[in-house]
């Protein structure tokens, strides 16, 4: 917490920072200002301690986007760590998550997510993105408010203080061809017109504002149709010109494999020829692409959102990051099924599966630092906040107050010099976590490692949970 304590509903609208990861790199002296909305006014490095502003306890860093959330699927961490079959796959894993998704009720839904958006913070994300593709109530049929489960998520994230881009997930289809869909796809399925009358009636329900932004999820092209795709996009042009769109893609090699045998091409090339994919786009997993297809995404100056401890726990394989990288590809990280929550293990990952690919060490360069670490967290918060939508690019003028502190007294963090200290956070892990304080919007949310809620928010989650399981 700041040397000033200071309660959590009145948070200061300064800061003072010895050591700061400013957008182009490590600066000493930095005060911060932010207004009352909590965007950033000003940033300014090499001013001395002017000794009547809230002192940082460590390294000052901003605060990172996870792009990449199915809230609901927290509750199942662990619980398909078993051989049910010879060949397990991700394929025999939905079958478990169609199972589990079938029963969760709005108000397990909120606990779940509440919990989840808490631990978030606390491992220094300060802004999620939710794929959100449960709708309805276990039979099909739509609740009284159709935007019920939804709401439940927006909920949630403002409960838990925590910015959030709430994706509405568009689901018709079971396959390639337009397949019919499977039971256990009932709670996910709309049409166009329907998931954006859902998104307007969040928008009225829960409007914008710094801190919570919409857009929309086609869940991917085995899931829907061309003219969907098209008729969504256009569809939410009209309400937000500039409002992100995700879409699962290519993660697997069965979904590459059935999409060439029905369109006669890969699920990227194909979005890529028939639709306007731009920096407005973000497509998740990415993992198997052409050569060809890496840097064609790359020009585009959409996000790929790599997921890799998802990746890694559901044998999806090995997104070409050295490939992409060089071509100029813009990316962030996403904890997606959320096996773990921690935004330092998803960098640390996404590096280490170059290197066993490659079979080399330091691989994921950036040109603006020869450190690893350094790189690799300015680049998923540039590319995170592009697949948010919002205001969230680091620390300078008219960008949110988001950001970490990190703990100056941890052994993998005290007394390194500026270039190492990331490095710390990123390739260590000893003990707790160096993760301190962190503020979302210029508020206080988590402080001396602790959020005011989570004790009540672990207790909720439990109930639920046994809710569940029962």
């Amino acid at each position: 917490m700041n040397a000033r304590t200071t309660p959590l509903h009145t948070p200061p609208r300064t800061l003072f920072a010895a050591q700061a990861l400013l957008p182009d790199g490590w600066h000493r002296d930095v005060l911060l200002h932010w207004d009352d909305a909590g965007t950033l006014t000003s940033v300014e490095a090499g001013c001395p301690d002017p000794g009547s502003h809230p002192r940082a306890h460590g390294p000052l860093l901003p605060g990172m986007p996870n792009l990449h959330s199915h809230a609901f699927q927290r509750a199942m961490a662990g619980r398909t760590e078993y051989v049910g079959r010879p060949d397990d796959s991700f394929w025999s894993w939905r079958t478990l998550m169609y199972q589990f998704a079938g029963r969760i009720t709005p108000e397990g839904q909120e606990a779940i997510a509440r919990h989840l958006y808490i631990e978030m913070l606390k491992a220094g994300y300060t802004s999620v993105c939710e794929f959100h593709y449960v709708h309805h109530a276990p039979d099909g049929k739509p609740y009284a408010n159709p935007a019920e489960l939804a709401a439940r998520i927006a909920a949630a994230g403002e409960s838990a203080g925590i910015g959030v881009t709430l994706l509405p997930v568009l689901y018709q289809y079971s396959g390639f061809g337009e397949q019919p869909p499977l039971p256990g796809q009932a709670r996910f399925l709309n049409t166009p017109e329907g998931l954006l009358d859902l998104v307007a009636r969040l928008r009225a329900q829960h409007p914008e504002n710094g801190n919570r932004r919409y857009g929309v999820a086609p869940h991917s092209l085995r899931a829907v149709s061309h003219d969907s795709l098209t008729r969504l996009s256009e569809g939410l042009s009209v309400i937000s010109p500039d409002a992100p769109i995700h879409i699962h893609i290519a993660e697997q090699r069965r979904e590459v494999d059935d999409c060439i045998a029905v369109h006669g091409t890969t699920p990227v090339a194909l979005l890529l020829d028939t639709q306007p994919v731009d920096a407005r786009w973000c497509l998740v997993h990415a993992t198997h692409m052409t050569r060809a297809e890496t840097e064609a995404l790359a020009a585009s100056r959409a996000i790929a959102g790599i997921c890799p401890s998802t990746e890694g726990n559901l044998g999806d394989g090995i997104f070409d990051g050295t490939a992409y990288l060089r071509a100029g590809g813009r990316w962030g990280i996403g904890s997606d099924s959320h096996v773990t929550i921690s935004a330092a293990e998803e960098l640390r990952w996404f590096e280490y599966t170059q290197r066993l690919h490659d079979q080399r060490r330091n691989v994921l360069t950036n040109p603006r630092t020869s450190a690893i670490a350094d790189g690799l967290y300015l680049g998923a918060v540039d590319g995170g906040a592009a697949a948010a939508g919002r205001n969230i690019a680091g620390l300078a003028p008219g960008q949110r107050a988001d950001f970490v502190v990190l703990d100056a007294e941890h052994p993998d963090i005290g007394g390194r010099p500026d270039t190492q200290t990331l490095a710390g956070y990123v390739f260590c892990q000893h003990g707790e976590s160096p993760v301190r304080d962190v503020f979302v919007g210029g508020r206080q949310v988590v402080s001396e490692r602790r959020h005011a809620d989570e004790a009540a928010a672990r207790a909720a989650y439990r109930d639920a949970l046994a809710m569940l399981m029962a």
